[in-house]
Parts: C-alpha cells; sequence; structure tokens
C-alpha cells in the first residue's frame, strides 16, 4: 500500500495503521513484534488513546516504508481536527483584531477606557474611544495621519496618543486664534527661558493665543516628543516629556510653535531623535533653532571656550544670552561639543512645573 499520498481527509494515524496491516495481512502483535514495542501500545495508537511521536512515527516509517513526516503530519492534522470540533476561535480572533487596532493593554493601565467584563464591552469601548462604529473601521483623527505608510504597532499607538490628544483638548478654553500673532509673541514666551519655575506661565500664554496646550506622557514604541495639528480652527500643542528635561521641553515647544508660525497645514507627530527629512520638519528646525539660540554667540562661545566648559562658564554665558544654563547644555551635547555625561546638573526636569497640565489618567502614581 503506498501510504506517501496523504489521506483527502482527516484521519486519525491509527485508521492508516490499520489500513497497513490489513493490507499485509499482519496482527497487532506482529507489528509490535517488528517495532520491539508492547502490544499495548500498538493497540493505544491504533485506537487513537496515544499519539505518535517523532520516535514512534521513526519506527512506523521503517516497518511501512513510508516517511516519518508522513505519520508526524497525520497526528499533527487530527489533533487539529479534534480541537477545533471543541473549540470556537472566533473570540480569539476579535481579541486579535482589537488589540492589533489599539495598544488595548495601555488604555487600561492609563484608565483612558475603563477595565470590562465582557469581549463585547471592551470592543465597544475600544471603539468609543477611537471614534469607530466597529473594530473592522480604520480610525480616523481630526486631521490626517500619514506617518506610516502600514497600520504597525507603533501607528497604533501613536493614533491612540493622538486621540487622548484630541479628547483632552476638545475640553479646554482657549482665546482667539490669529497665526500673525505667534512670531510676534515668541519673544515674550522665551523671556521665560530664564528660570525653571517660569514655565508654569506658558500654558496660559498659549492658550491666550488661542493655542491648546497639553502634556500626554509618552506611550511605549511611539517615540513621540510632541505633536501640532489643528481642531477646530485652533491649533493644538501636545508634548510627551519623554525626555524630561528643560533643553528638551524647550526645543519641542519652539518646534511645534514654529510649524503653527510657519503655516504648516496638517498633523505633525514629532521625533526629534530623528534626523529631520521633510521640507517642513527641517524648516521647524531652523526656526526653532534660531529662536533659541543666537547661534553666532554660540559659536563664539565654543571657540573661545573650547575644550573646557566648567559650570562658571556655561552659567554666564546663559545668563548674557537670557536663557537657563540647561538650554546652553543641551546645544552643546546636541553638537557634541561636550559628551552627554557632562554638566547634567543643569538638565532640571520640568513636570513639576507642568502638573496642572498633565494628563493625570495616564500616570496612575500621581
Amino acid at each position: 500500500m503506498n501510504t506517501h499520498v496523504r489521506p483527502a481527509r482527516t484521519v486519525a494515524p491509527g485508521r492508516i495503521i490499520r489500513r497497513e496491516l490489513e493490507a499485509r495481512g499482519w496482527t497487532q502483535k506482529d507489528l509490535a513484534t517488528i517495532m520491539d514495542r508492547p502490544e499495548q501500545t500498538i493497540s493505544q495508537l491504533v485506537n487513537a488513546r496515544k499519539r505518535v511521536t517523532p520516535e514512534t512515527a521513526l519506527q512506523l516509517a521503517a516497518a511501512f516504508g513510508t516517511s516519518a513526516d508522513f505519520w508526524l503530519n497525520l497526528e499533527t492534522n487530527y489533533q487539529i481536527h479534534k480541537a477545533q470540533q471543541t473549540h470556537d476561535a472566533s473570540e480569539i480572533e476579535r481579541r486579535s483584531r482589537l488589540y492589533n487596532l489599539a495598544p488595548v493593554a495601555e488604555l487600561l493601565r492609563r484608565g483612558w477606557i475603563a477595565a470590562q467584563d465582557t469581549l463585547d464591552s471592551l470592543e465597544e469601548a475600544v471603539c468609543e474611544f477611537l471614534d469607530i462604529a466597529d473594530p473592522t473601521q480604520t480610525p480616523h483623527l481630526a486631521v490626517n495621519f500619514h506617518q506610516s505608510e502600514a497600520y504597525t504597532p507603533e501607528t497604533a499607538g501613536q493614533i491612540a496618543w493622538v486621540k487622548r490628544v484630541e479628547n483632552l483638548a476638545g475640553l479646554q478654553t482657549v482665546g482667539d486664534f490669529d497665526r500673525s500673532r505667534v512670531d510676534a509673541a515668541v519673544p515674550a514666551l522665551l523671556a521665560l527661558a530664564t528660570e525653571a519655575e517660569a514655565i508654569e506661565q506658558i500654558p496660559e500664554r498659549l492658550q491666550s493665543l488661542g493655542i491648546h496646550f497639553l502634556i500626554v506622557p509618552h506611550m511605549p514604541n511611539t517615540y513621540l516628543d510632541g505633536a501640532t495639528f489643528m481642531l477646530n480652527d485652533h491649533p493644538v500643542i501636545a508634548l510627551t516629556l519623554r525626555y524630561d528635561r528643560i533643553d528638551n521641553f524647550w526645543f519641542v515647544l519652539m518646534h511645534e510653535l514654529a510649524h503653527i508660525a510657519a503655516g504648516h497645514q496638517g498633523l505633525y507627530l514629532d521625533d526629534l531623535d530623528r534626523e529631520a527629512e521633510e521640507q517642513v520638519e527641517i524648516e521647524a528646525n531652523r526656526l526653532a533653532q534660531q529662536w533659541l539660540i543666537d547661534n553666532a554667540a554660540l559659536e563664539q562661545f565654543i571657540a573661545d571656550t573650547a575644550p573646557y566648559f566648567s559650570h562658571e562658564k556655561i552659567t554666564s554665558f546663559a545668563a548674557s544670552q537670557h536663557r537657563h544654563p540647561g538650554i546652553i547644555v543641551g546645544q552643546l551635547q546636541h553638537n557634541e561639543v561636550i559628551p552627554y555625561s557632562h554638566s547634567r546638573s543643569f538638565l532640571v526636569k520640568v513636570s513639576p512645573y507642568l502638573e496642572a497640565w498633565t494628563d493625570r489618567a495616564a500616570r496612575p502614581d500621581v
């Protein structure tokens, strides 16, 4: 009997063993003798009470002139077939679709959706958060999302983060927005860049310009520092404080303001660790740098001071520029003038000054 051909339908390996025995006129005892196995083992195989292991597959292959893969495939297909009779995979597929759609565990951990007792209610909660009718739909944002060509875990996390920003920004009341006022307001904002404590004043200053401002902490696998987009004819600036340092805060803030001042249209999700490639990002970086630091003065300071940048010299130069020393240190580190381990005491945290503007639901420890 040629058993190299796979059966057309799923059958237990024992049935094929029985057919092979009948074709050869063998008994189960004969096969037990040939394989040097107990007769009880052969009986269990024939009656599907014992599974075909790799060792048994090799022995059956030698006894019947087949391949070991033939018997292992028979056993695997038979076990899958049996499992399908008693298991409904539809709920697993639904959960898989839901977890591909959004970082569900993170939404639950942050309290952005409430814990649910059933899969139906969990689907409903996720769909309500993403503002979609059912999990087969792709979430849509206030503006087009163009960061990723494929819907990846990074994309799902970014969309969930932006949806949270949209939801919270929609609760804020801001003044009238006039883009022409933004560039003119930058010097007054930067006057607050001398002391870390002055950062507390920035959110209300931005809101008086008609700009929403909030902090939604960084989500895993999203690599975001900040974002800006329009919501109901008002700009939104959202920061993650992924790097909770005064230098990073000021550069990210100026970068997002630059998008607004330059009239860039759309949604900008900014990972400022990446080298800017799009022209709008290059322009926003250039404008932020121009606002934040007098490049000519910085270059002269570097030329006069290198290679020894003492705390006293950094502090003195920062005072001459009306900037916090941490902003100067950040620039020196970014330009690779000093190592990242140098003068880190100047890189103070800013989160304590922005507690009132931070999404507390994303920080269960607060």
